[in-house]
């Protein structure tokens, strides 16, 4: 774990009493590594049920609610188990259930996410786009969104979508962290991609401008051989790698997608 600003290593014990004294706490995630989900489920039920998790496996107005299957209860509020590859974040959810601590829904409807990549910002809602004129990306946030979207399209996306398809990253950013702030909870916690906890252009980078008072840790979570150099984030915790094919192996550009 590594504190990217002071460029010292961290212990896990040195974790809980910093995210406790926090207002807000992003952890990010590759979504098919099971050791990143299994390292922030055990932290989070650390924290206990004074905490509030916002998931962006959820859909933004969802809560889980009791229950004694794990998946049975996120699929109830919203989570597609098959397009998240259940039981990956088995170890994710499953702990935070246990120790009793709220899980609320994060991210936006799918339809209006395929909406706003089709036709831009002039598709927001309005209470996104109040909080996204009051945020503006600045040019290297710009530029480091519109290089991850391409990343994430391998290459293949072209100039003319990038803007639509930023304005739909941009609508799942605010969304998540519209309902981060509405949680109630301290700290209110997401979890969610590592594109999306960044303090570049992600929901940290919206909460530094809309809540600018507020304590903000964001910790992305990595494999070996990560760079530490300009990574977006307050912390990044490595971990062990898992074994995957080439994602842009045989890749095809789908109509609409606003994921990184």
């Amino acid at each position: 774990i590594v504190d990217l600003a002071r460029g010292r290593d961290l212990a896990q014990a040195d974790l809980l009493p910093l995210l406790q004294a926090a207002d807000l706490v992003l952890l990010g995630e590759q979504h098919d590594n099971p050791h990143h989900h299994q390292r922030r489920g055990t932290l989070i039920a650390q924290l206990g049920p004074a905490a509030v998790v916002v998931a962006e496996h959820l859909p933004a107005g969802g809560r889980v609610g009791p229950g004694a299957d794990v998946r049975s209860r996120l699929v109830a509020a919203g989570f597609d188990a098959q397009a998240w590859g259940w039981p990956v974040h088995e170890g994710l959810f499953a702990p935070i259930l246990a120790a009793g601590v709220p899980l609320l829904g994060g991210n936006a409807a799918q339809a209006l996410v395929r909406q706003v990549a089709r036709e831009g910002p002039s598709a927001w809602p309005a209470t996104v786009r109040q909080a996204l004129e009051a945020a503006p990306l600045d040019a290297a946030g710009q530029a480091a969104l519109d290089q991850a979207l391409s990343d994430g399209h391998c290459g293949q996306l072209p100039a003319a979508r990038v803007p639509a398809m930023r304005a739909a990253q941009r609508l799942r950013d605010a969304t998540m962290a519209l309902a981060l702030l509405g949680c109630g909870g301290r700290p209110a916690v997401l979890v969610a991609g590592n594109g999306h906890v960044g303090l570049d252009h992600g929901v940290a980078q919206l909460l530094q401008r809309l809540r600018p008072q507020a304590h903000i840790v964001s910790i992305g979570f990595a494999e070996p051989g990560a760079p530490l150099q300009g990574a977006p984030y307050s912390l990044l915790w490595v971990t062990p790698a898992v074994r995957r094919q080439d994602p842009c192996a045989g890749f095809k550009l789908p109509a609409v997608r606003a994921q990184v």
